[in-house]
């Protein structure tokens, strides 16, 4: 993978970053969808919404029956992003971009921007991450008894250029939550949070900050995306995001 020179976003502007500490699935898909309608038609610019479910069930289109809970008191939520089931609950760091994409629209392109911004959250907080060839989403590796485990889903759709959906950082949840589902469709491998890896407690408010900073400087270009070159960033220290927390 070649780095990335450039911004991915057309806009120059920063993102408007949005904390809306714990909500419910269905209202934040709303503003999501309203956001990306008002960002396509050029009445918004960029947007990251950083965030918390309660416990939620979300399937996407390539869903299939086998990977769904069995009783389960938590709702199931069939949404129009890629990829198949995941959870969502308190202790997990979820990150929804509206961001008008550069033409030539690259998805992938985008989709390892996410994660390499992510990755490098990771080694910050000391838990050493990766990408697995032909799985989305950030990965620690098997080691000892242990298979590889995710750390963070992504899940995206893309219209009229503009992202939806996001990525999920697995921080102090539960993970019981993930008993129930085939995750992402991967049966052969587990599921981690930092604070499993780590030994210690690690919560959302301690890492949201550091996750929005990496991630957007990934989108604009300032994060090597070779897993290899995933140090330091680029973006100058004086330059962090301007977070709004709205009630």
């Amino acid at each position: 993978m070649s780095t990335a020179p450039r911004s991915i976003r057309t806009q120059t502007e920063p993102v408007k970053v949005v904390e809306l500490g714990t909500v419910d699935y269905e209202p934040t898909w709303d503003l999501q969808a309203s956001t990306a309608t008002d960002r396509a038609a050029g009445e918004s610019g960029d947007t990251l919404f950083l965030l918390e479910h309660p416990a939620t069930f979300t399937a996407g289109k390539r869903t299939q029956p086998e990977d769904l809970p069995g009783d389960s008191d938590t709702p199931v939520i069939y949404v129009d992003r890629g990829g198949r089931i995941t959870w969502h609950g308190p202790g997990q760091l979820v990150g929804y971009p509206i961001i008008k994409l550069a033409d030539p629209i690259d998805v992938m392109d985008y989709v390892h921007r996410v994660e390499a911004g992510i990755i490098h959250t990771c080694e910050r907080f000391g838990v050493s991450t990766t990408r697995v060839e032909g799985r989305s989403g950030v990965w620690c590796l098997a080691d000892g008894d242990r298979p590889d485990r995710k750390i963070a889903a992504l899940g995206i759709r893309i219209q009229r250029g503009v992202t939806m959906h996001g990525f999920s950082l697995n921080c102090n949840n539960s993970m019981a939550g993930f008993d129930s589902i085939v995750p992402c469709g991967i049966a052969d491998a587990g599921v981690t949070t930092l604070s499993a890896e780590l030994g210690r407690e690690v919560t959302v408010d301690e890492v949201r900050e550091q996750a929005c900073s990496d991630v957007l400087a990934a989108l604009d270009g300032l994060i090597d995306l070779r897993p290899e070159a995933l140090s330091e960033p680029t973006r100058p220290k004086d330059v962090a995001p301007q977070i709004v927390t709205q009630v």
